[in-house]
């Protein structure tokens, strides 16, 4: 008696149902239509322009085909520009993931009051994409030769600091200006990894017999891994593609591969347009190598998270 009167509920529920009417497009159907504006954002913007260089790179200026501008890659001064930004990147991103990471643990595992972290996070947001002329101009009114640390640094602890060897202007004076940005954006990616480290684990090491030492060892340390060589792979490539705050802080004078790209495309004596388009596309190859690894070190490090 009883599954018949459930089997009547539900029957009755199944007919009281909304259905849909002849000729209305299902909801699935318009779905689709909050991702047009992203979808066309796409197209006209990252693929038509990477199209285009691609098709360029293998162009003459007067549209035949050649390998020429590739083969010019390999030149002698093309080569020394690209090592030149891979060294300055690898430089930014290994100190920026370090003290990232180690301003990071401070506020998420450290026990800071609450109010620290949020300041330090949103100052963070904030900092993580500050970059350009007013990042250089900050960093000339504070490190450069009359700026304010220097005057103070010479005047009050008599150290004159560009007497040491340093200078603003430099390789090292780059990737410490690169770590204004960087450092904020590895903690801004690396919390929910240190979120992620659930108390249970180091409870369970702990009833085992292990030490702290052990569980970052053998537990934490492993866990954390995939999340802290993909946000060395993302700062990286967000080193890579610098231009603004290079040319603005050094000029035409530091031959990273954007300044040299740059040259070629608007300048007046090494105008090459076609050229420039080939290194826009080894450019390219060098961030799809690192946003790949960096994809699929995040998956497998979500894999732990989950």
């Amino acid at each position: 008696m009883t599954a018949m009167t459930e089997a009547g509920t539900a029957a009755g529920l199944r007919e009281s149902a909304p259905q849909p009417r002849a000729g209305v497009p299902a909801r699935g159907r318009w779905d689709w239509l909050g991702a047009v504006p992203f979808l066309a954002f796409v197209i006209i913007f990252m693929l038509a322009p990477v199209s285009y260089l691609i098709i360029g790179a293998f162009q003459t200026p007067k549209g035949a085909f050649t390998l020429g501008n590739i083969a010019d890659l390999a030149s002698p001064n093309i080569a020394a520009s690209y090592w030149l930004s891979i060294r300055l990147s690898l430089a930014s991103a290994l100190i920026g993931t370090v003290t990232g990471l180690m301003l990071a643990w401070a506020v998420v595992l450290g026990g800071l009051p609450g109010w620290v972290r949020s300041a330090v996070t949103t100052f963070s947001g904030v900092a993580s994409n500050f970059a350009g002329v007013p990042l250089a101009f900050a960093f000339i009114a504070t490190l450069g030769r009359i700026g304010l640390v220097t005057v103070i640094l010479r005047k009050v602890f008599h150290i004159n600091l560009y007497a040491t060897g340093f200078s603003l202007f430099s390789f090292w004076g780059l990737a410490l200006t690169y770590l204004y940005f960087q450092m904020p954006l590895m903690l801004l990616v690396i919390t929910p990894a240190l979120e992620g480290l659930k108390r249970e684990w180091e409870e369970a090491a702990a009833s085992l017999g292990a030490s702290r030492l052990q569980y970052w060892r053998f537990v934490g340390a492993p866990v954390l891994a995939p999340s802290v060589l993909g946000c060395f792979l993302l700062l990286f490539a967000n080193a890579f593609g610098t231009l603004a705050t290079v040319i603005a802080l050094t000029g035409s004078n530091f031959s990273v591969v954007p300044i040299l790209l740059f040259q070629q495309i608007r300048g007046n004596v090494l105008y090459n347009p076609n050229l420039g388009y080939a290194l826009a596309v080894g450019m390219i190859a060098i961030m799809i190598v690192t946003n790949t690894a960096y994809l699929v070190l995040r998956t497998r490090a979500e894999r732990w998270q989950k």
